[in-house]
């Protein structure tokens, strides 16, 4: 019973909030202990506020999740766990979310309680809304960047706010391409949204938010800002390592039909995560070591 409630939680999707660390990143405060500890705060205070939503959501899914080949085996959907204690663990997870944001200052918080709101009514009506569906998504990714940089009080490039919004709407475009190539094989639709989306409107805009985040973020490396703050004109060549990740999570959805589940992705294939360690390695070399 155990297992069902870890799997209840979703732990494997805390990886998301990993986006708090990235203004300490290029903060060049990494390896300062007290800002490193506040950004790990941050980051559980998101991860439980997280799985509240997760739990929340399936409560609300449960029904459709039943019809889904793969979703029909959450604890919910598949009656583990009942609706009843479902909620106590919501309630549970928001009271230690409640004793982390305690810990943090104003603006942290308000990005907190946004995240939380979205995600409440993105559960309740936003997922049935084309395209505001995919900003909700998005808006999560946003609101971790500017939780991070408040929780140390750093200031956050505009080209990656930019870069980190285009990037969120290229994970969610790309999760209801997936989404929609497996509605084909059930009978009846998990998500009633899909029915507003076609394979080519869907690649139009997976194209255009994929051009969005290697502009954005080629535009961030070779910005005033990186010269002046890191001293080093080699910045730019991170672009390469986004640009292959960008087109490998392409290959992967539009090829090998995955992409439902961004964060199994990101945790399974082999190519992305030796270049997602590649990328943070050299960001590091380049800001700290150089």
């Amino acid at each position: 019973m155990i297992l069902e409630y870890i799997r209840l939680l979703r732990i494997s999707h805390w990886v998301k909030n990993l986006f708090v660390f990235v203004p300490l990143l290029f903060s060049q405060h990494l390896f300062q202990i007290d800002y490193f500890l506040q950004v790990l705060s941050a980051f559980f205070a998101f991860s439980f506020a997280s799985s509240m939503v997760y739990v929340f959501n399936d409560i609300l899914d449960a029904k459709f999740d039943k019809l889904h080949p793969i979703k029909k085996e959450r604890p919910i959907a598949s009656g583990k766990v009942s609706n009843k204690q479902a909620t106590f663990i919501i309630l549970l997870l928001a009271v230690i979310t409640l004793l982390f944001a305690l810990n943090m200052n104003l603006w942290f918080n308000l990005m907190l309680a946004a995240y939380v709101i979205i995600n409440f009514f993105y559960s309740i009506k936003l997922k049935d809304v084309v395209i505001l569906d995919l900003f909700s998504i998005a808006s999560g990714f946003i609101f971790r960047v500017l939780a991070g940089a408040f929780v140390i009080s750093v200031s956050v490039s505009d080209w990656l706010i930019l870069t980190t919004m285009f990037l969120a709407l290229f994970l969610a475009i790309m999760k209801r391409r997936s989404e929609l190539v497996a509605s084909h094989t059930l009978e009846n639709s998990t998500r009633t949204v899909l029915n507003n989306y076609s394979h080519q409107f869907i690649d139009q805009i997976s194209a255009i938010a994929a051009g969005g985040v290697i502009i954005c973020y080629a535009l961030y490396s070779v910005s005033d800002r990186i010269y002046k703050q890191f001293e080093t004109e080699y910045f730019v060549l991170t672009t390469l390592l986004v640009v292959f990740g960008v087109f490998r999570y392409m290959f992967l959805v539009h090829v090998k039909s995955k992409g439902e589940n961004p964060t199994e992705i990101m945790l399974t294939d082999i190519p992305m995560i030796i270049n997602l360690m590649l990328y943070i390695f050299v960001v590091i070399l380049l800001i700290y070591f150089q």
